[in-house]
């Protein structure tokens, strides 16, 4: 089991998915999908956008948040993204276990989810005010390479 873990809650675009699966087996870290999701995991569209990687990510699907919340503990120390996040993702100095959470890709997180976590509610730094949101692959992307820079950091 990896020390990095990414968690999608509901996703619902194959192709985010299966760009953050690579990103996930490029980084060392495992892929946790919670149901329902917005697509088959058969999708020829997944499949697509993972490449021949796909079948070599680390992957468990969890029937509900309920499920895999029960198990954070047992993965490592939990980071819920938020463009309503309070925290940039930059200020924090992530431990050796960790856990990224992302939520459906119109949404975002369940409120109750971010409610219970807020303390633990990161968010991406963007230039521009007016913008809601960047692409799901793109931040999941940069949170996992954040944690890999420290990792690296530290070990030098």
């Amino acid at each position: 089991m990896s020390s990095l873990h990414v968690i999608l809650v509901e996703p619902e675009i194959h192709w985010n998915t299966g760009n953050i699966g690579r990103t996930t087996l490029a980084t060392g870290a495992d892929l946790h999908l919670v149901e329902p999701l917005g697509f088959s995991l058969d999708d020829r569209y997944l499949h697509r956008a993972g490449l021949d990687y796909w079948p070599r990510v680390r992957l468990r699907v969890w029937p509900s948040w309920t499920a895999v919340e029960a198990k954070l503990p047992e993965l490592g120390e939990p980071f819920f993204f938020s463009s309503h996040g309070s925290r940039s993702f930059w200020d924090v100095a992530y431990p050796e276990r960790v856990v990224l959470v992302f939520g459906r890709e119109s949404v975002g997180l369940p409120a109750e989810i971010l409610a219970r976590n807020a303390s633990r509610t990161l968010r991406i730094p963007m230039v521009e005010p007016d913008m809601r949101s960047i692409n799901l692959s793109t931040t999941a992307g940069l949170a996992m390479f954040e944690v890999a820079r420290q990792r690296r950091s530290r070990s030098r």
